[in-house]
C-alpha cells in the first residue's frame, strides 16, 4: 500500500454515497431496440439538462413495499427494493407504471390517471388492486458516481420491457421531453453536441446497442448479478476532463496519482519532462514511440533529493532522453537498473553513467547466448534474485526487491518497491498489449512461471500497482496478472486446436487460425509468440 506521505496531493474525503436506482425502459422496433430517455430540468442540482433514464433516490417506503410486489426466485431483498424504487420513479417522473392487476393484465391508462404522482405510491397501487411488477425488472449494471463529484450515488442500472399501451408523460418539474431513441442514435447525437448525456449513460448505451432485441437484454441479465460494475475516474487529456472505467488503460494511473478522485493528473504522453507519479517516483518516457514500444519506453526514477535516485530502464541511446534523466536526478544517481537487455531499455545506461560525477553502477543480468545481436548487455554487477537495493534519506527509506522473471528475455528481471507496493515490470507486463515472447531468448513456460512468481510477490508485499515499461500504470495488480495469464493460456488453447485441425500445417497456417481476432498487420509480431507457444506444446508432448 502506498505510503500516505508519498501522495502528490493532500487527500480529501469524497462526498458520501446515496442509494438510488434507475431503469432503462426498452421496446422493440423494426429498426432495433429503443430506450426511453428524458431531459432533466435545467435547474436540477445534479447533471442539469442531461438526457437520462428515469430514476432517483431509494426511500424507506420502497423497502416496505415488498409484500405488494412480484418477486423472482433468487431476487435479493436489496434488488427487490431497488426495483420497486425504479418502478416508483418511472411513474412519478414519466407516468409509466410497471404494475399488474390480480387478473394479470398491466395497469391501464385509467389506473395511471387515477393515481397522484405526488402522493404515497405503493399505498395508492394497493388501494387499486395493483401489484408492482418488480419481478420483471432486472439488474443490468452497477454504477457508483465518480469520486470527484459533489453529489454521489450508488445506483443499479435496471432494465425492464415498456408496458404495452402506455405512453410516457413527463412531470414537467424534474423531467422534460421524453423520447424513444435507439442507443446508437443517442450516441451519435451526443457526439455532435445535440444530446447531452453523462459518462455512465454513454457507456451503458454503448453496450446496449449491440443487443438485437429486448429479450436478449433480459436474458443476459438473468444471473441476478450486474453485467459490469464501475466507479469511474477522471484525468486531464488535451486539457479536458476524460473519464475511464476500471478496465481501461489510464484507470490504474489515476488511482495511484489521485486516489481520492481529484482531477489533477495529466494523461497526455510527452517526453520533455518527468511525470510525477508519487513524491518519490516519476516516469520519463523516451521519444521512441512505435508498434513495439507504444508511446515510448518508460524510464522510472525512484528516490528523493536526500536519498539520491535509482533509475530503472534508462532506455534507448537517445542523447536528449539521457540528458533529461540526468537533469531530473541532478546527477545524484546511486544505481542504474536494467530490467533486460533489449535495445529500447539498456543502451542509455553507459552514457547516463558517464554524465555523473560519481559513477553509479549499472545493475542487471548479462544477456544470454540466445540474445539478439542488438541486445547484448553486460552490467557492472549482476543482481541476485531477491536482492534488496536500498535508498536512505532523511527519515525516509525506499527499498527495491529484485525478482528474476525470465520469459520475455532470458535475462529479464522486475523490481518491487516494498514500502509502497509498486511493481516495476519492465516488458514482462505491459498496459494495452501483451508482450512478445520471442524464442530462443524468450520462452513461454518460463514466462508463465514468472507471472506466478509476480503474483506471489503481490501477496507477499501487498502490491497494488504495476509500473510497466510501456503504457500507463496498471492498478489491481494481482488481478491484472491473473487476467494476463488466462489470456496466454486461452491463446495457447487456440494453438493446440489449430495444430490438431491442421497437423501438417505451417506456422503461417496456424497463425491465421490462432490470431484471427488480431489485426493482420500485427501477425508478423504475433508469429514470434506463436512459435513460443508451439515450442512449449511440443516440449510438453515430448515429456508425456
Amino acid at each position: 500500500m502506498v505510503r500516505l506521505s508519498q501522495h502528490l496531493h493532500p487527500q480529501r474525503e469524497p462526498a458520501p454515497l446515496r442509494p438510488a436506482a434507475t431503469v432503462l425502459l426498452l421496446r422493440d422496433t423494426p429498426g432495433g431496440i429503443e430506450v426511453l430517455m428524458t431531459r432533466r430540468s435545467m435547474t436540477a442540482s445534479f447533471v442539469p439538462g442531461a438526457y437520462v433514464f428515469p430514476g432517483g433516490g431509494i426511500d424507506t417506503a420502497d423497502a416496505a413495499a415488498h409484500d405488494h410486489s412480484t418477486r423472482r426466485a433468487g431476487q435479493s431483498d436489496l434488488h427487490l427494493t431497488q426495483a420497486i424504487a425504479a418502478i416508483r420513479e418511472s411513474f412519478e417522473e414519466l407516468g409509466v407504471l410497471l404494475a399488474h392487476h390480480g387478473h394479470g393484465g398491466y395497469a391501464t391508462t385509467a389506473d395511471i390517471a387515477a393515481l397522484d404522482r405526488k402522493a404515497p405510491f405503493a399505498a395508492q397501487c394497493k388501494a387499486r388492486g395493483l401489484t408492482l411488477a418488480a419481478a420483471e425488472v432486472f439488474v443490468l449494471a452497477h454504477w457508483v458516481t465518480d469520486r470527484d463529484m459533489p453529489r454521489r450515488f450508488d445506483v443499479p442500472f435496471l432494465v425492464a420491457r415498456m408496458p404495452e399501451g402506455q405512453s410516457p408523460v413527463a412531470d414537467e418539474a424534474e423531467q422534460f421531453d421524453p423520447v424513444w431513441v435507439r442507443p446508437a442514435n443517442a450516441l451519435a447525437r451526443h457526439q455532435v453536441g445535440g444530446f447531452f448525456i453523462i459518462f455512465p449513460t454513454q457507456r451503458t448505451l454503448e453496450r446496449l446497442q449491440h443487443y438485437p432485441h429486448v429479450e436478449a437484454v433480459l436474458q443476459a441479465c438473468a444471473s441476478e448479478q450486474p453485467l459490469w460494475s464501475s466507479c469511474p475516474r477522471a484525468g486531464l487529456l488535451n486539457g479536458q476532463q476524460a473519464r475511464y472505467m476500471e478496465h481501461e488503460a489510464p484507470f490504474g494511473e489515476l488511482a495511484l496519482t489521485c486516489p481520492d478522485g481529484q482531477i489533477l493528473h495529466s494523461l497526455d504522453w510527452q517526453t520533455t519532462r518527468p511525470v510525477p507519479l508519487l513524491k518519490h517516483v516519476s516516469r520519463l518516457t523516451a521519444p521512441n514511440p512505435g508498434m513495439m514500444t507504444g508511446p515510448g519506453t518508460n524510464s522510472y526514477i525512484v528516490g528523493d533529493a536526500t536519498s539520491g535516485y535509482i533509475v530503472i530502464d534508462p532506455g534507448p541511446d537517445d542523447a536528449g532522453h539521457i540528458q533529461r534523466l540526468f537533469a531530473a536526478t541532478g546527477g545524484r544517481i546511486q544505481s542504474i537498473v536494467c530490467t533486460h537487455s533489449h535495445p529500447d531499455h539498456s543502451p542509455a545506461a553507459k552514457p547516463l553513467q558517464a554524465l555523473c560525477a560519481v559513477s553509479p553502477p549499472i545493475l542487471g543480468l548479462a544477456s544470454a547466448a540466445t540474445a539478439r545481436a542488438d541486445a547484448q548487455f553486460t552490467p557492472d554487477r549482476a543482481l541476485f534474485n531477491q536482492e534488496l537495493l536500498v535508498l536512505t534519506g532523511q527519515g525516509m527509506q525506499h527499498t527495491l526487491k529484485v525478482i528474476f522473471t525470465p520469459g520475455h528475455a532470458a535475462n529479464h528481471l522486475c523490481v518491487v518497491l516494498l514500502e509502497d507496493g509498486l511493481l516495476f515490470s519492465g516488458d514482462h507486463i505491459l498496459n494495452g498489449s501483451t508482450t512478445v515472447v520471442n524464442p530462443p531468448d524468450g520462452e513461454m513456460t518460463a514466462y508463465l512461471a514468472s507471472l506466478d512468481e509476480l503474483s506471489r510477490a503481490c501477496d507477499d508485499h501487498q502490491v497494488e500497482f504495476i509500473l510497466p515499461a510501456h503504457g500507463h500504470v496498471l492498478g489491481a495488480a494481482k488481478q491484472a496478472i491473473s487476467q494476463l495469464k488466462a489470456h496466454r493460456l486461452k491463446r495457447e488453447a487456440k494453438v493446440v486446436a489449430a495444430m490438431k485441425a491442421q497437423p501438417d500445417g505451417t506456422m503461417n497456417d496456424w497463425l491465421a487460425l490462432v490470431y484471427d481476432d488480431t489485426d493482420p498487420r500485427l501477425w508478423p509480431i504475433a508469429l514470434r509468440s506463436l512459435q513460443a507457444h508451439v515450442d512449449r506444446i511440443q516440449a510438453s508432448e515430448e515429456v508425456d
